[in-house]
C-alpha cells in the first residue's frame, strides 16, 4: 500500500514584508498597553518594525564577563552586579549625593552619583544592573564616580544585549528585550521576507534578513553579532543609496534639460581677460560642466572645493555658458554679505562682455548682472523685477529674496546655488521651478565646506560629484596657532599691530553679538569696546554684525574693501565668501565653541593675496574633542582631511532634513565605520536597476518603508 504525500497549504501565508511589520501597531505585542506604548512612542517606537529596529548599543558577554574583584584602579571597567544598598543625603551647597553599593560574588563595588537624586528610585536593594566607568579607589576598595548605568532585569543567556535607555520614557533595557523576543516569535512562522537577489547575498557572504534581526537581538555569541550587523547595515545604507540612484535614473528618463548651444565666445573673452591660468582641476570639472549642459536631461552636480580653490570662477562660466545660449543665470547664496561680494567680483570679471540685444535695434549691449537682496531700494528692486522677467538681465544673484513669489524669469537655463547646505531643499526646488516651460534648468549647488566621501555619496548621492582639489598657484599658506593662555594671545594681538604697521588688515572673530549672562563667551560688541580702548588702540577698528542693516553692513564691508578698516571685529556673518586679499590675519576668539568646518571656513578668510597669513585661535578649551578640534586645525590646513577629522569627533548628525540637533539618521550604521558599505551598497544598487532585476519593486518598498515618508521625500527633492 503506498502511502500519497499530503495535499500541498494553500493556506500558507507568505512571509512578513517590512510593510507588513510596520502596519503592526506596538500595542498588538503582549505586555505593550496603552502607557507602555505612550513610553515607546516617545521613543520613535510606533511599530512592530520600529521595535526590530531599535537596536541593542552594545552586548555583555557573559562567558568573558569581568568581576568586581578584576577591576583595576585607573582604568575603564564594566561589571554585572546587585544593588546591596542605596542611601541618599544632602551635601554642602544644598547639593545631593546618592551612594550606591553593588556586589556580584567576589567583591562589592561603591558607587556615587552628585546631583543626580532620581538615582535613589531608579536604583533599589536586589536590582541587577551593568556599570561602566573609570575605576578609583577609596579607602582601599573599588569605587566608580557617575558611571553609565544599564538595567538589563534579571536576563540569562550567554550575550546580554543592552538597549537604548530613556528615563524620560521610561523605557528599560529588559523591558526592550521582553518585547522584541516576543515580536520575533511572532513572526517566527511566516518569518520575515528578504528580497535581496540570493546572487548578492552569496556572493558577499550577508545572512538572511530574518536571521540577521533574530541574531541582533538573540546572539548566540559575539561572532553572530557580527554578522547580523553586517548584514543589518548594508539593508540600512543600501535603501538610502537604491532611492537616491533610482530617483537620479528617473530623472534622466523623464525629465527634459535646457538646450545650452553655448559657443564658448563669451567664456574665452573671460578667461583671456584673467591673466593667469586656472588649475588642472578647475579645467577638468569645466570639462565636466560642460558636458552636463549638452545632455539632454537637467544637470545636477555638487561642486565641492576647499577654501580658496576656485570654484566661483567654475559657476561663472557655467553661467555665461547659460548666457552664450541665450538663456539667463541665477546664483543664489545664504547671506547679504557673500551675496554682495559675489556681485561686485563677477560684474568686475564680466566687465566690457557685450551680448546681442533682443530688446532695441542695437545689435549688442553689455552683458548685465544686477543684485536683488532685501536691502535694494524699492525703486531698483521694481527695476531689476521688470529687466529680469523681460530678459534684460543675464545673471541675477541674490539670496533667498530669488525664491520670492514677486521674482520671474524670462528663460532661466542655469541655477548656481552657494554653500548650499544653508539652504532646504524646498529652498532650492523653488528656485529650479522658476524657469519657463517644461524644461528643467541645469543646477549646480557649491560648497567650502569639504564632505567626507561617504557622507557625499550618501547626502549627494543623487548628484554628480566634481572636487576642486587644487588651489591656484600663488596662494600663500596660513599658518595657524593655539593663543591658550595671556602670552600667546598678548603675542597675538602684537601680529594684528605688526601687519596693520606693514599695511595689511586682519578679521577679529566673536562668537556672539552681546554680551550674554547665559553663555561665557566674547561678543563682538564687547570686543569692539576693548580693542579700540586697549591692545588695538589707535588702529582704524569696524564692528559687522548680523544685526545691522544692509546698508550698514554693505557700508562696513566696502570700507574694509577699500582698505579705510584696519581691523574687521566681527561675528561669522563674515564666515563664507567674503574676499579682501589684503587680510592677513584671522583672529577667532573663544574658538572652543566652533566647530572644524567652521573653523576652517573662517580662516580661508586670509590667505587669499600674495602675502604670508596668520589664524590665531584664542581661549581656553576645556573638552578633549575641543582640543582635538583645535589641534587638527594647527596641524593641516586641508578642507578634506579636516572634514574627516570632524566626522570622526563629532559622528554623522543628521543627513536627511532638519532633525533635532544630535540625533541621528542611522539606526545601525555608521558613516564612519562602515565606509566600505556605503560603496558596496551604490554598487549594488547600481547594478540592480541597470540589470531591472525582477527584485526591484519588493526592494523599493523596503526601501520606502526604512526611510519612511520624510526621509522618503526629502530624498526625491533633493
Amino acid at each position: 500500500m503506498t502511502t500519497e504525500e499530503p495535499p500541498p497549504n494553500t493556506q500558507a501565508r507568505p512571509p512578513l514584508t517590512l510593510r507588513d511589520l510596520d502596519a503592526l501597531d506596538i500595542e498588538t505585542l503582549k505586555g505593550v498597553g496603552p502607557k507602555r506604548a505612550e513610553s515607546l512612542r516617545k521613543a520613535d517606537v510606533y511599530s512592530v518594525l520600529d521595535l526590530l529596529r531599535y537596536y541593542p548599543r552594545r552586548y555583555i558577554d557573559r562567558t568573558r564577563e569581568a568581576t568586581i574583584a578584576d577591576l583595576r584602579e585607573g582604568e575603564e571597567g564594566m561589571v554585572l552586579g546587585k544593588v546591596t544598598r542605596v542611601e541618599s543625603r544632602r551635601i554642602r551647597g544644598n547639593r545631593t549625593m546618592v551612594t550606591v553599593k553593588v556586589s556580584d560574588g567576589t567583591g562589592t563595588l561603591g558607587v556615587t552619583f552628585f546631583n543626580q537624586p532620581w538615582r535613589a528610585k531608579q536604583l533599589y536593594e536586589g536590582l541587577p544592573v551593568v556599570l561602566f566607568g573609570k575605576v578609583e579607589s577609596f579607602r582601599g576598595n573599588p569605587q566608580m564616580s557617575s558611571p553609565i548605568v544599564d538595567l538589563i532585569g534579571d536576563q540569562t543567556g550567554k550575550i546580554v544585549p543592552v538597549y537604548p535607555q530613556s528615563e524620560k520614557a521610561k523605557i528599560g533595557s529588559a523591558d526592550v528585550a521582553r518585547w522584541s523576543a516576543e515580536a520575533l516569535r511572532r513572526a517566527e512562522q511566516r518569518t520575515i521576507a528578504d528580497p535581496l537577489p540570493d546572487s548578492v547575498k552569496r556572493a558577499q557572504k550577508f545572512i538572511d534578513r530574518h536571521e540577521a534581526t533574530v541574531e541582533i537581538h538573540q546572539p548566540d555569541n559575539m561572532a553572530s553579532v557580527a554578522q547580523a550587523r553586517r548584514r543589518l547595515v548594508f539593508d540600512e545604507l543600501f535603501a538610502i543609496q537604491l532611492e537616491l540612484v533610482n530617483q537620479q535614473r528617473i530623472r534622466q528618463e523623464t525629465e527634459v534639460g535646457v538646450d545650452h548651444a553655448a559657443t564658448g565666445l563669451l567664456t574665452t573673452q573671460m578667461l583671456d581677460s584673467l591673466g593667469f591660468p586656472l588649475t588642472g582641476a578647475q579645467n577638468r570639472v569645466i570639462e565636466e560642466i560642460s558636458a552636463d549642459m549638452h545632455h539632454p536631461h537637467p544637470m545636477h552636480r555638487l561642486l565641492q572645493g576647499d577654501v580658496g580653490a576656485g570654484k566661483t570662477l567654475v559657476a561663472v562660466h557655467a553661467l555665461l555658458s547659460a548666457v552664450e545660449g541665450k538663456f539667463q543665470g541665477a546664483l543664489m547664496a545664504p547671506t547679504e554679505v557673500l551675496a554682495e561680494q559675489h556681485a561686485i567680483g563677477i560684474k568686475s570679471l564680466l566687465d566690457g562682455l557685450m551680448v546681442e540685444d533682443t530688446m532695441s535695434l542695437l545689435s549688442e549691449r553689455p552683458l548685465r548682472v544686477e543684485l536683488l537682496t532685501n536691502g535694494v531700494a524699492t525703486a531698483d528692486r521694481k527695476r531689476i523685477l521688470a529687466q529680469t522677467l523681460s530678459g534684460e538681465v543675464d545673471i541675477l544673484i541674490g539670496t533667498h529674496s530669488l525664491i520670492q513669489d514677486s521674482v520671474h524669469f524670462f528663460n532661466l537655463g542655469m541655477v548656481v546655488i552657494d554653500e548650499q547646505h544653508r539652504f532646504g531643499v524646498e529652498q532650492r526646488a523653488v528656485l529650479r521651478a522658476k524657469a519657463q516651460g517644461d524644461k528643467e534648468p541645469d543646477v549646480l549647488v557649491m560648497t567650502a565646506t569639504p564632505i567626507p566621501r561617504t557622507a557625499a555619496m550618501t547626502v549627494y548621492g543623487d548628484l554628480d560629484v566634481s572636487v576642486l582639489d587644487e588651489l591656484p598657484p600663488g596662494r600663500t599658506p596660513i599658518e595657524t596657532y593655539w593663543a591658550a593662555g595671556d602670552l600667546e594671545e598678548a603675542a597675538m594681538w602684537e601680529s594684528v599691530r605688526t601687519e596693520v604697521a606693514a599695511g595689511r588688515q586682519a578679521y577679529v572673530v566673536c562668537p556672539l553679538i552681546d554680551a550674554s549672562d547665559k553663555i561665557e563667551a566674547r561678543s563682538a560688541t564687547e570686543t569692539y569696546e576693548e580693542l579700540t580702548g586697549g591692545q588695538l588702540y589707535g588702529l582704524k577698528v569696524a564692528l559687522l554684525h548680523g544685526r545691522m542693516t544692509s546698508a550698514e553692513k554693505e557700508e562696513v564691508m566696502s570700507a574694509f574693501r577699500r582698505g579705510d578698516t584696519d581691523v574687521l571685529v566681527a561675528t561669522t556673518v563674515i564666515e563664507v565668501g567674503v574676499d579682501v586679499p589684503n587680510s592677513t590675519v584671522m583672529v577667532i576668539l573663544d574658538a572652543g565653541r566652533f566647530g572644524i568646518a567652521q573653523l576652517h571656513q573662517l580662516r580661508g578668510r586670509v590667505g587669499r593675496g600674495e602675502h604670508a597669513s596668520t589664524c590665531w585661535l584664542a581661549g581656553e578649551v576645556t573638552t578633549s574633542d575641543g582640543e582635538a578640534r583645535i589641534e587638527a586645525l594647527v596641524g593641516s590646513t586641508d578642507g578634506f582631511e579636516l572634514a574627516e577629522i570632524d566626522l570622526e569627533l563629532r559622528g554623522e548628525g543628521t543627513i536627511m532634513g532638519e532633525r533635532q540637533k544630535g540625533q541621528n539618521d542611522l539606526r545601525l550604521a555608521s558613516l564612519r565605520r562602515d565606509k566600505d558599505t556605503v560603496a558596496l551598497a551604490r554598487e549594488v544598487a547600481i547594478e540592480l536597476l541597470e540589470a531591472d532585476d525582477p527584485a526591484l519593486p519588493a526592494l523599493l518598498d523596503d526601501s520606502a518603508v526604512i526611510l519612511g515618508r520624510t526621509d522618503t521625500e526629502f530624498l526625491r527633492k533633493g
